[in-house]
């Protein structure tokens, strides 16, 4: 009898998993919304999540008595209740136990870096202005990077990519980490109030977890320096939306780039996307921080291992 594994995520992996697994798999590739994707979980072994489109609940673990893995080709799990999956034996495992592989994995940061450079720039506002017919560069003047300072908030993998782009580029880099104990050389450590009241950019690389969530508070955000860019990658929970939403509001935030929203991706009701519809100095982008087919392609294998494993297949 073959053993059923779902896979969720794009179609290019899926093609390129299934030509790997031997004949006593059969690779299941529901349609990525919730109904389909608890029937398709009821009679598998074992999942394989490399989308993070459809929270996987109590409710579903529950009707799929057979799922004893999932297995995700992120570092974030935080869309998944484990609850009754843990409670029968059953594990959540992700990319964050994998640090080998991900120390050359560079998309997340290399996005990071350019939304950062699109703020400073004013990228998408003069893109728009052009696309209406109007060529006028006085009106989006733009931040010289060199000179200034950036703050990371995580100076890990992620942050120490984001370390070296800097000091290319010639910008002074500091950093706060709630876990790490020693820095890097190119780093220098400051408290994460310092960070907020001193830096001209300001980057977030911090897993969610119980000491991160909540982390970047309204406090922080009324004293962040004037004209400063803000921009998140990492998850939606370690920030107060409401607060980093009233900084681009007051003028107190020149700009924002994120990659990460509350509620993701039903955010059809986020009051930061009906502001980035009439704003142009906040950028939004769905989640695509790792979401490069070479990048993709090398965590999914990662994460197949995991339930070949487990599976004993």
């Amino acid at each position: 009898m073959k053993s059923e594994i779902v896979f969720l995520g794009p179609e290019f992996a899926y093609e390129a998993l299934k030509k790997d697994l031997s004949e006593k798999i059969t690779l299941i590739y529901p349609e990525p919304i919730k109904a389909e994707v608890a029937r398709a979980m009821i009679t598998a072994s074992g999942l394989l999540d490399a989308s993070m489109k459809v929270r996987l609940t109590d409710e579903m673990f529950a009707k799929s008595p057979d799922i004893s893995i999932v297995s995700c080709a992120t570092t974030g799990s935080d869309h998944i209740e484990s609850g009754v999956l843990s409670g029968r034996g059953g594990e959540v495992r992700t990319l964050r136990e994998d640090r080998d592989l991900l120390m050359n994995l560079t998309p997340a940061a290399e996005l990071s870096w350019a939304l950062l450079m699109a703020c400073a720039r004013k990228i998408p506002a003069s893109l728009n202005h052009v696309c209406s017919g109007s060529w006028n560069r006085e009106l989006f003047p733009g931040i010289m990077i060199k000179g200034k300072r950036l703050g990371l908030i995580g100076c890990g993998r992620i942050g120490g990519w984001m370390a070296r782009y800097g000091n290319a580029f010639g910008v002074e880099v500091v950093g706060y980490d709630p876990v790490l104990d020693k820095f890097p050389e190119n780093i220098r450590k400051v408290s994460l109030d310092e960070l907020f009241e001193e830096c001209d950019f300001i980057s977030a690389h911090v897993h969610l977890t119980d000491e991160t969530r909540g982390m970047l508070t309204e406090k922080l955000f009324k004293k962040v320096k004037s004209g400063a860019i803000f921009i998140n990658t990492s998850r939606s929970g370690i920030c107060d939306e409401d607060a980093l939403l009233n900084g681009l509001l007051s003028g107190r935030l020149a700009g924002a780039g994120l990659d990460v929203l509350s509620g993701e991706p039903d955010i059809e009701d986020s009051p930061l996307v009906a502001y980035a519809r009439t704003h142009d100095n906040l950028i939004i982008t769905p989640h695509i921080g790792g979401f490069s087919p070479d990048a993709v392609k090398l965590v999914c294998d990662r994460a197949m291992g995991k339930i070949l494993k487990k599976l004993n297949l």
